[in-house]
């Protein structure tokens, strides 16, 4: 069983900043990585994945300001989160799954093997 934690959330005004961490129990260096957040109300949704080979992939209201990157000899993922705005607000979680991230995607991630508990982020205008 691999379990993932989360740590970086809190609170922070827009155009801020903040750097979320998951550490990972087990091997996932071939593994895709991925960011998803939600927002009370709404659907979950995916804000960043990163392949095996470090290729990354962002949703459009992220790319340009939020960086996803990993750390196999640390076994930790990481999300930088620059400019913060308050429609950023949400629980954001870490997942893993043993295969391709492009293999079975979907928007909410159904098809991600491993979740953490996640990590609040909350941004004031």
């Amino acid at each position: 069983q691999v379990q993932l934690v989360e740590s970086g959330g809190g609170s922070v005004e827009a155009g801020g900043s903040l750097r979320l961490s998951c550490t990972t129990s087990a091997y996932t260096d071939n593994w895709c990585m991925a960011w998803f957040r939600q927002a009370p109300g709404k659907e979950r949704e995916n804000v960043a994945r990163i392949e095996r080979d470090s290729t990354t992939i962002y949703t459009d209201s992220t790319k340009g300001r939020f960086t996803i990157s990993r750390d196999n000899a640390k076994s930790t993922l990481y999300l930088q989160m620059n400019r913060l705005k308050p429609d950023d607000t949400a629980m954001y979680y870490c997942a893993a799954k043993a295969r391709p991230c492009w293999q079975n995607w979907t928007p909410r991630g159904d098809e991600y093997e491993y979740w953490g508990r996640g990590t609040q982020v909350t941004v004031s205008s």
